[in-house]
């Protein structure tokens, strides 16, 4: 039965009945009247530090739930800083419910204080978005919002609410579905097309399984791993598919792309058949698409019919969940043996070299072997963007129960911190740690009170070489070495010092023998901690 309420009250009703038990924000004038209804609520509200930081949390914490997540900002400059964590989100199909707030309706248009276009603004990288006009539609679009954000081809969605809006007075009831006529996200695949490659998986002779972030939004884990280990047909990853199949695992052979592993790229070279799982194919894990699919029959399913035959041609194209599809696939798939094809990858495994060299400083390569090694179960590793990202794709060793994490699509520095906070809160079990350079690490530097705020024992490892490294090594290598606006070293600070300053215990480490001793401490702390690792100023992703 419907009751009267204010639309603010009726906010954070639709949160809780979607099941809501923490949002991630930072308040200002045009959403107040939400957060003073929100204080009645059990829901727990997290205080970042900067709005971008809200939606990189609730990022970190609908990949480790798979469901959607909430962040809020208010209006102008609120909802600005969030729009970067907006595009990560859709660049990677994470699922988020972005809530702003908006200047009063009858000043949209005006130009008042705090006002911006956040619907106009937003629209090229959010799924869906709302600009509420009438308080008497807030529960459907509220419905509409959690569905369209966390079904299909997940993503995020928005909802502007002006601060009229938000005070007037409205029945409420929510609604049971969402009822959208027009979205009709497609799961089960066509059992015709699953045949199909099925035969063409038992037919190839080099067959080679592609699998991405999709797999993940999917939930399809188990069933990838099945099918992996039914046929026998090894399996190469995307930077958004790391730590689908644990890194020792004997048909993992890596990351492929530009900066992928010899192994992975050799074998998609030499493959005949490749079986793309939720992969977008993208620029940097294809670099030569039109090349590859002159020569190689190319399955490829995905949820999104938008991206099947995007960006490389298909051969058998299959539209539907990767869930769903592979776990009709593997009733009917055959068990082969690849001897021949998986002694030659392992072959080309053995060839690739790790320098173990230290020149007086931390070799981060060797760093994060030695690291990963000791990190106890169930370790969520979120690496950053730049060299530090690399490093830990290609070292980072994760187990059985593992997850890896970072901004894959948009790339997006200063996304670590944030996210680490959001997966610690999803699941307080798991051991939480991010990896960042010391660029990336003084665009969110200031979450660390958030860690401090909210008792998260997350652990931080801060990579200084003094230098945006991977544009630097861009410089290098393709502008005749002429390095400019990349040195950081004048104005960086001490890092370790920072962290204690935050009440955080930390430790600057110069040299590979003192890396033991910091590890040690690091893992066998209950308490957040950071170890500064003094890395050599041209130190190379390769």
């Amino acid at each position: 039965m419907a009751e009267m309420m204010k639309a603010s009250a009726a906010m954070v009703k639709c949160l809780e009945k979607e099941g809501i038990k923490v949002v991630f924000g930072y308040p200002g004038a045009a959403i107040c009247p939400f957060y003073d209804e929100l204080t009645a609520s059990e829901i727990k509200h997290v205080l970042v530090r900067h709005e971008a930081n809200a939606g990189h949390s609730a990022s970190g914490y609908a990949r480790i739930t798979n469901k959607p997540a909430v962040c809020i900002a208010t209006s102008g400059p609120g909802a600005t800083n969030l729009l970067t964590a907006i595009a990560t989100a859709y660049a990677d199909s994470v699922p988020l419910v972005c809530i702003t707030g908006q200047v009063s309706t009858d000043q949209i248009g005006c130009d008042v204080f705090q006002e911006v276009d956040t619907t106009g603004a937003a629209e090229p990288f959010v799924k869906y978005s709302y600009l509420i006009k009438d308080a008497n539609r807030l529960p459907r679009i509220f419905k509409e919002a959690f569905y369209l954000a966390g079904s299909g081809r997940k993503g995020p969605v928005l909802i502007d609410v002006p601060i009229d809006i938000q005070t007037a007075e409205i029945k409420f009831e929510y609604p049971e579905t969402a009822g959208l006529r027009s979205y009709k996200p497609t799961v089960k695949g066509n059992s015709l097309q699953i045949k199909r490659i099925a035969e063409a998986l038992r037919e190839a002779k080099r067959p080679l399984i592609c699998a991405g972030g999709g797999v993940f939004s999917s939930g399809a884990e188990n069933e990838l791993v099945c099918l992996a280990e039914s046929t026998g047909i090894p399996v190469v990853t995307t930077m958004m598919g790391i730590s689908l199949l644990p890194t020792e695992h004997p048909l993992n052979f890596g990351m492929l792309g530009m900066h992928g592993v010899k192994t992975a790229n050799e074998a998609v070279n030499k493959c005949d058949t490749i079986f793309l799982i939720g992969a977008r194919v993208g620029d940097r894990a294809v670099t030569a698409p039109n090349f590859l699919a002159e020569k190689t029959k190319i399955i490829h399913i995905d949820i999104d019919p938008a991206e099947i035959g995007k960006n490389i041609r298909t051969d058998i194209p299959l539209v539907g969940d990767c869930k769903a599809i592979l776990s009709e696939l593997i009733t009917i798939a055959d068990s082969c043996e690849h001897r021949e094809w998986l002694s030659e990858l392992n072959e080309i495994k053995k060839s690739e070299s790790y320098s173990e060299e230290t020149n007086g400083y931390i070799n981060p390569k060797l760093f994060l072997r030695r690291l990963s090694a000791q990190m106890p179960e169930k370790t969520v590793c979120v690496a950053d963007v730049g060299q530090n990202q690399i490093w830990t794709c290609n070292n980072f060793t994760l187990k059985k129960g593992d997850r890896f994490l970072t901004s894959g699509g948009m790339g997006t520095m200063g996304y670590s911190v944030p996210c680490a906070v959001g997966a610690k809160l999803a699941n307080p079990d798991l051991n939480v740690i991010a990896i960042c350079g010391d660029g990336s690490f003084q665009m969110m530097m200031m979450e660390l009170a958030t860690i401090i705020q909210e008792k998260l024992p997350v652990k931080i490892i801060v990579m200084r070489n003094n230098r945006l490294g991977m544009v630097r090594e861009l410089q290098t290598h393709l502008y005749k070495n002429n390095m400019t606006a990349v040195h950081i070293a004048d104005g960086n600070p001490d890092f370790a010092g920072i962290a204690n300053a935050y009440g955080i215990k930390a430790m600057r480490i110069n040299t590979m023998p003192e890396a033991a001793e910091a590890v040690n401490k690091l893992i066998n702390s209950d308490e957040p901690y950071l170890i500064e690792c003094n890395v050599y100023k041209y130190e190379s992703t390769l």
